[in-house]
């Protein structure tokens, strides 16, 4: 290999290092060559596209061990994706009394078997809720406490086996994919099998779509 597109090589690898997410979607397979050198050459300032197309080509190889991607597809294709709507997240901020004043209603919502998560942030604290039960959570809340509700969100959960809790970068993966379809996580958080993110309404559709191919 020449020289310069020696250099042209390291310099889209250093580039792709340090985007990660470009690089996952690459070992994932849903990357565009074409489209992801254009921006690399514009980016870089590179006129060779042919050299950063072939960069990007070689990029994946001998480098998935060592973000664990080998590990992390063999749980993924063990994996099914589930999905919940009209979901909702309320972010409340700190207090001494804010988990007090939501015990009882976090308590009958689990009762009743409907989507109650509560997550503690350096801030304060975000619940997961069906937008039907909104209310009865807002009501057990002085209004100073209640710092957001938001609507219209849907919850895109995939189900692995056990084994995930030992693989490293599954969501490292998986978030990655979704960065590179302009998909925003509105949370993500991944619990025991379950690496749950939460997206708009308008997103599911190509988040299913991505995550359906990640997994394959």
């Amino acid at each position: 290999m020449p020289e310069k597109e020696i250099s042209i090589a390291r310099r889209v690898r250093e580039y792709l290092d340090a985007h990660p997410p470009l690089g996952d979607a690459l070992r994932a397979g849903v990357a565009n060559h074409a489209a992801l050198a254009r921006r690399i050459a514009d980016d870089l300032g590179v006129r060779q596209l042919e050299a950063v197309v072939a960069a990007c080509r070689r990029y994946p190889r001998g480098r998935g061990e060592a973000y664990g991607e080998a590990a992390a597809r063999r749980v993924l294709r063990k994996s099914r994706i589930e999905s919940r709507s009209k979901v909702a997240a309320i972010t409340v901020g700190l207090g001494t009394d804010v988990l007090q004043r939501l015990g009882d209603v976090v308590e009958e919502l689990l009762d009743e078997n409907l989507l109650c998560r509560v997550i503690q942030v350096s801030r304060g604290t975000v619940i997961l809720v069906d937008e039907d039960s909104v209310s009865r959570v807002t009501r057990q809340l002085r209004e100073a406490q209640i710092i957001r509700v938001r609507r219209g969100l849907v919850e895109v959960a995939v189900t692995s086996p056990e084994s995930i809790e030992e693989t490293p970068g599954l969501l490292r993966l998986l978030a990655g994919v979704l960065s590179t379809r302009s998909i925003n996580i509105v949370e993500a958080l991944s619990c025991y099998t379950d690496t749950i993110f939460l997206v708009d309404e308008k997103d599911l559709s190509p988040t299913i779509a991505t995550l359906t191919t990640a997994l394959a």
